[in-house]
């Protein structure tokens, strides 16, 4: 600041001086720089004030870049350009606006989009208007999730708008004390999991199968597809079967247990929730044993993908005192109130 005070200073005292004393003091300044280039280091620093006085000077008289000698007329066309870009940057800085979406919202739109992918931006906005969420539809597109292709369902969404009409059916062997073994039949329905019918027999022949389907499914209420494996026990009888009562055979791949994966599964529970803690002594007990799981499994064994309910849903109790009753001679319990 004091160097501007002395440079108008200088100013007004030049107004007053004769021409021939300007040129004379103008002859002893270019000399002096002569000096100053000769012992000077190559490159010069210059404060802001020294910067802001040389391209002050060039917007008021562009031919003073005659006269420099201590920097070149490119730089201080290079601080002129540099000092605009600041001055536009400073003008049109924001000044309020819109108001920036909390961080709740914006996860809210991008969950809602991902949990419902046929929804677009209309519709997600009714959403969030109907929540009290007061928010422009722009916004709610701006955040919504990409997606490369059009719009589709998951798998998991597929099959549960399907699985009432799927039913999965398999066989499995069951030792008894004797070293007999004996085949278990296995029908359950995907759309609650639940157990449709079990059999037991020892010869496991496809007429024998297809009449344990006609029990189980009736002629009414038959499942519209069922999965099965490629066992040599399916044979014609049993296709024949299936044809008359208008279900879809759907045998899986061979060696693709996986694509059976619900029945797969049950078996499995069956084996380490009853069946390996019971020895069997024949068909007659066997048959007691399952149809006795079959009632726990169906109306009292909760289910984590049924949201911790039963295949047949149970009712919440809230009244009463807590009453425990043993199911399948003590393995598991019910819980009840009375």
């Amino acid at each position: 600041m004091r160097d501007l005070f002395r440079l108008i200073g200088w100013a007004v005292v030049d107004l007053l001086r004769s021409r021939a004393a300007l040129e004379a003091e103008i002859w002893t300044l270019r000399q002096q720089i002569n000096v100053l280039r000769r012992t000077a280091p190559k490159r010069l620093s210059f404060s802001v004030f020294d910067r802001l006085v040389f391209v002050g000077l060039y917007r008021l008289f562009p031919k003073i870049c005659d006269a420099l000698a201590i920097v070149k007329p490119d730089t201080i066309v290079g601080w002129h350009r540099a000092g605009f870009r600041l001055y536009w940057r400073w003008k049109s800085r924001r000044r309020g606006g819109r108001p920036k979406v909390p961080l709740e919202i914006r996860r809210l739109i991008r969950e809602m989009s991902i949990a419902n992918p046929l929804w677009g931006a209309p519709r997600i906005h009714g959403e969030l208007l109907k929540l009290g969420i007061d928010i422009g539809q722009t916004s709610v597109a701006k955040y919504m999730v990409r997606r490369r292709g059009p719009p589709s369902q998951g798998w998991n969404t597929f099959i549960r708008n399907h699985a009432d009409g799927i039913a999965a059916m398999d066989l499995f062997v069951v030792p008894t004390i004797s070293f007999r073994l004996l085949y278990g039949l296995l029908i359950m329905g995907h759309g609650r999991r639940k157990i449709l019918w079990f059999g037991v027999t020892p010869h496991a022949t496809a007429e024998w199968i297809a009449n344990q389907l006609t029990e189980a499914c009736g002629w009414e209420q038959v499942p519209r597809y069922l999965i099965r494996d490629r066992d040599g026990a399916y044979g014609e009888v049993f296709i024949r079967r299936l044809r008359s009562m208008g279900i879809r055979d759907r045998p899986t791949s061979p060696r693709s247990p996986w694509q059976n994966g619900f029945v797969e599964r049950l078996i499995g529970s069956i084996r380490r929730e009853c069946l390996d803690h019971v020895v069997v002594f024949g068909e007659r007990h066997l048959r007691h044993v399952l149809l006795s799981y079959m009632n726990y499994y169906n109306e009292m064994r909760t289910h984590l993908s049924m949201g911790k309910d039963a295949p047949v849903p149970r009712a919440v109790e809230r009244v009463g005192h807590i009453n425990c009753r043993p199911v399948l001679g003590g393995l598991h319990h019910q819980y009840l109130r009375i």
